[in-house]
């Protein structure tokens, strides 16, 4: 394994090993003095060990080197690992909420004491660390599954913040206070899973990145001094990496070496953009116009009677310079 991803399996560690303390802790002292929101605090907790539990299984494979059966390696693991995580958290919370309104109408029996205030404080304390660690690991790794474990601990804090408010509750002789903070908790561990999910959902089926990336590397090329013009830009996700397919226009009288020369120099340039893994490009002779224009080509040939093939680009002012 790379030095990346032995980095990448001792962070997801660290995270196994901070949200099982957590638990423990948490659990422990709600169940004893009947805290909804300790209970729901630490079951959300549960749901992050699964998740760090995963990533730490599954996440570490996108820095294996590609092989026959993923010939273009493993980008998609790692989304998928998160996406996991996001809707393993998403199914938590529901369950979480029901609680909540079910202590919330029936007679809570919560009974105060400073431990629950101890416990929290730890929670919080040993979340923040988490985040923290997670956070300086991954400013060079830049993995998705580490930051959905980021956001997760950073959400922890917040919802043991709101646990303190129904403790507290507790201890100015309001009960009901610490099932509504369960219900807040419970909305909050929802509203996270479900955006940890759609962001790896746009990584898995390919979609295209902002438009900044276009002009990042319609730019990169478009510096090269032989370029003279960029048209059918295709960008898209393969995982947490940018694809790249493009045609530049080039002089048409050079020779095939040079052209050679010339291809391997641009997909160089596009390679060398953030976030950009792989890169295809197509040289075109500038001023002749693309064989699907042509009126004989088959990509205007009608297919069914009542269509045509046309891979023209949808967004013509995204590839065509």
């Amino acid at each position: 394994m790379t030095s990346e991803g032995r980095r990448f399996k001792r962070a997801a560690g660290v995270n196994v090993l901070g949200n099982a303390v957590k638990i423990v802790v948490e659990g422990a002292v709600g169940l004893t003095f009947g805290s909804v929101a300790l209970v729901a605090d630490a079951a959300h907790s549960v749901a992050d060990l699964v998740a760090s539990l995963v990533v730490f299984v599954w996440g570490g494979s996108v820095y294996t080197d590609p092989d026959e059966t993923h010939p273009h390696g493993h980008q998609r693991i790692e989304p998928l690992t998160a996406l996991f995580v996001g809707s393993i958290i998403v199914l938590l919370g529901g369950n979480l909420f029901y609680e909540s309104v079910t202590a919330l109408i029936g007679e809570p029996e919560v009974v105060f004491d400073v431990a629950l205030l101890g416990a929290l404080g730890f929670s919080i304390a040993d979340m923040y660390l988490l985040y923290r660690y997670t956070m300086r690991v991954n400013v060079d790794l830049g993995s998705s599954a580490l930051d959905a474990l980021m956001i997760d601990s950073l959400n922890d804090i917040y919802t043991s913040i709101a646990a303190v408010v129904g403790v507290f509750g507790v201890l100015l002789g309001v009960p009901s206070l610490d099932a509504i903070a369960g219900g807040f908790v419970s909305l909050l561990v929802i509203h996270q899973g479900i955006q940890i999910a759609r962001e790896n959902v746009t990584y898995l089926v390919g979609a295209a990145p902002p438009d900044e990336d276009y002009d990042r590397i319609r730019g990169s090329l478009r510096s090269h001094p032989a370029v003279e013009g960029v048209h059918d830009l295709r960008v898209f996700y393969d995982g947490t990496d940018i694809e790249v397919e493009v045609h530049a226009e080039v002089d048409g009288e050079m020779t095939l070496r040079e052209a050679h020369d010339l291809e391997t120099e641009l997909i160089t340039r596009i390679r060398d953009v953030p976030e950009v893994g792989d890169a295809h490009v197509h040289l075109d002779p500038s001023g002749l116009g693309e064989w699907k224009d042509a009126p004989d080509s088959e990509a205007n040939v009608p297919v069914g009677g009542d269509s045509t093939i046309d891979d023209g680009d949808p967004v013509p002012d995204r590839t065509a310079e």
